[in-house]
């Protein structure tokens, strides 16, 4: 049996800079935290970085790991080594709030014993640029941040915010270690076997994360996060197959186009294109830059769909070129409020 505290767990390649200060934020919390913590950095970065951790990890009291390529395994390889009955699940690129330890030991101690997990939400810190206003009109970046401050309990929930019991994480096994990508869909389907193994995860909006705003600041990022999202979701129908749903997917909708009536193409990427904008602009008044962030958002979820429609033919399921995961669609998710920005329900 694991001694009472909390371990925390952090996976990382590279980001040397962005490790240094989050584990800088964590001693405050480290200190404000009423049982003993543990900080686990698992790391597969290169000799240069790799050295560059360790010395972070000496002078700010972290452990070293080296661990696999694949995330999920990371996080596998640092609860092995930990020493507490709590773990705690943060990202290389997040910062810790001051009470934030603290806030996930009280929430999972005073919780019942059908309770696994508790999440918290995340938020991007603020940065005026057009790429951050673009994208939060976006269903689909950053959104599961922010859901544990608008919910009471939820069936998956990102891992950079995320404190699970020790016994409830062993007992459905972990993270997925080798999921299609290296990093992409290993939380949600570990939150789904926790959920559906009868592990509640209920939300604590004071358990504050923040994320650094690198993850929305350029073009390159942006796309790549959202094809990696689309491509975890048909993994994750691989892996949870009665949560398919009907969807219409943009980029198989624009190929099918192209092969039945290329002319047509034009015409259905216009209506695709104005629909999604409207969506976007949501209540705000059409002015020429509401307007132009909206469209610009709507063409860049697209990467999702192409995401999607790129794993259904690496998985060898073209016929899921129009299928969905159901992201949110369940009753383990029970709302506060209704979010503005939900997606796959």
């Amino acid at each position: 049996m694991s001694d009472k505290g909390l371990s925390v767990v952090i996976p990382v390649k590279g980001r040397v800079a962005e490790m240094r200060r989050l584990l800088e934020s964590l001693r405050p919390a480290v200190d404000a935290c009423t049982e003993p913590v543990e900080v686990i950095v698992v790391d597969d970065s290169g000799p240069a970085d790799a050295e560059a951790h360790q010395d972070t990890c000496a002078s700010l009291q972290a452990r070293y790991l080296r661990g696999p390529k694949h995330v999920g395994a990371k996080r596998n390889d640092g609860v092995r080594a930990a020493a507490y009955d709590l773990i705690l699940f943060i990202d290389s690129d997040c910062l810790a709030t001051e009470h934030l330890l603290q806030r996930h030991v009280q929430t999972l101690r005073n919780a019942g014993e059908s309770v696994g997990a508790v999440a918290g939400p995340t938020f991007v810190q603020g940065v005026d640029n057009a790429m951050f206003r673009i994208m939060s009109r976006s269903k689909l970046l950053n959104s599961a941040f922010e859901w544990p401050a608008q919910a009471r309990q939820v069936g998956w929930a990102t891992t950079c915010n995320l404190a699970v019991r020790r016994e409830a994480f062993e007992a459905v096994g972990g993270f997925a270690e080798r999921p299609l990508t290296v990093v992409g869909g290993e939380d949600v389907d570990l939150g789904l076997r926790l959920t559906e193994a009868g592990h509640a995860i209920v939300c604590d909006p004071e358990a504050v994360v923040v994320h650094d705003k690198s993850s929305i600041e350029s073009l390159g990022t942006v796309c790549r996060r959202l094809i990696t999202y689309g491509q975890s979701g048909q993994w994750l129908l691989d892996v949870h197959a009665r949560r398919g749903r009907p969807k219409l997917n943009r980029v198989s909708t624009l190929s099918a186009t192209a092969v039945a009536g290329p002319l047509l193409l034009p015409a259905v990427a216009a209506v695709l294109l104005a629909v999604d904008t409207r969506e976007r602009l949501g209540d705000d008044a059409p002015t020429v830059r509401a307007l132009a962030e909206s469209i610009a958002c709507a063409g860049l979820d697209w990467c999702f769909d192409l995401g999607e429609f790129i794993a259904a033919w690496q998985l060898g399921r073209p016929d899921r070129l129009f299928t969905g995961f159901g992201w949110t669609d369940d009753p383990a998710f029970v709302w506060n409020r209704e979010p503005a920005k939900r997606y796959g329900g």
